[in-house]
């Protein structure tokens, strides 16, 4: 078939404050990884195709116990489940918003560095990365706002029972009174120029991220004041931490990321958050590093506010504990500060 092949990458997002309050009509500050991606390609063929990734999508083995201990490492999913799920929402959505959409087909593949359950919403990626191929493909960029791309990527995971913030698709400010008035959050670009360096910790084989929001959801829905008032704080942590960046006070921010962690331990308790989760922020702190989880767990962002010697003794505690250390490469211009009252 002719026509011109499309191809377009999303990054891996840490939340550096105030998750999980995006699911809570909360605030918080992301940053987006230059080194953590997927890709998906889009090329025209005369039948539509969702391609398998021969390591994702693995589905021949040697033995039983081969596939056993696959799942058991690696989970049952791929991505192909998600290419599928956002060309039905994709789909469903300009058919409800009358927008034409032409009946040529395609081949979906996918490409992905982002390690698995980590909470640096690799499953956002690559969704993020097929509607983009989408509204080129298609030509109706100009046909769906940016700001409702967040939710149609949503809606895809929905779709497929995927438990995930709002701030995996997108940092924003999702405060109530913006999400019922718009339907999604603000969106409040930052200087990365105020960042100091930092690291991330992460497991080879983590739990899933997924089964963290549950019960306190369900707290937060009925009322429950512990909640809700932890919650705001969670919240509060990053608007003040606009300033404290602002400010360059890395001594204060390094409080607030502690606080942030400590919050969500007091919530959710560690029962849900998992012995490993915990290990990886334990390891940072006893090194003097601030630490708290990127999003639901399974990786960790550490800050070392004494510099490079600190950050030699943390790469010396990930090495016994078997934990992979990486400094944050970031990609311009995508720090963001998000009020999440708008989106839900």
């Amino acid at each position: 078939m002719e026509g011109e092949v499309i191809s377009h990458k999303a990054y891996a997002r840490i939340g550096l404050l105030g998750n999980p309050s995006d699911v809570y009509y909360g605030n918080t500050i992301s940053l987006s990884l230059s080194n953590f991606y997927a890709t998906v390609t889009l090329t025209p063929s005369l039948h539509l195709l969702i391609q398998p990734h021969p390591l994702h999508d693995f589905i021949q083995f040697s033995s039983l116990s081969h596939l056993v201990t696959r799942l058991n490492n690696e989970g049952y999913y791929g991505g192909v489940r998600l290419l599928m799920s956002i060309s039905k929402v994709f789909f469903d959505y300009c058919n409800l918003n009358n927008i034409h959409l032409h009946h040529n087909n395609f081949t979906l593949s996918y490409d992905t560095n982002i390690p698995r359950q980590t909470g640096l919403s690799g499953s956002s990626a690559i969704v993020c990365a097929a509607l983009n191929c989408f509204l080129d493909f298609y030509k109706v960029r100009d046909q769906i706002k940016v700001e409702e791309r967040p939710n149609l990527i949503l809606a895809a995971e929905k779709e497929l029972g995927i438990v995930a913030g709002l701030q995996d698709r997108v940092a924003q400010d999702f405060g109530k009174e913006n999400m019922d008035k718009l339907g999604h959050g603000i969106y409040i670009p930052m200087d990365l120029s105020l960042l100091p360096p930092l690291h991330l910790i992460y497991a080879e084989n983590p739990s899933d991220s997924g089964k963290v929001h549950s019960k306190v959801r369900q707290r937060w829905l009925d009322g429950d004041e512990f909640i809700v008032s932890s919650m705001s704080e969670v919240a509060n942590i990053a608007k003040e931490g606009k300033t404290v960046l602002e400010q360059k006070d890395y001594s204060k921010l390094a409080a607030l990321i502690n606080r942030n962690f400590d919050l969500r331990r007091s919530m959710f308790g560690d029962e849900a958050l998992g012995d490993l989760n915990i290990k990886m922020v334990e390891i940072a702190r006893k090194v003097g590093a601030a630490s708290k989880f990127t999003g639901s767990g399974g990786a960790v962002v550490a800050f070392c506010p004494e510099g490079e010697s600190q950050v030699k003794l943390l790469e010396d505690e990930c090495q016994k504990a078997g934990f992979v250390l990486q400094p944050v490469q970031l990609v311009p211009s995508l720090l963001k500060e998000i009020d999440f009252k708008t989106l839900q």
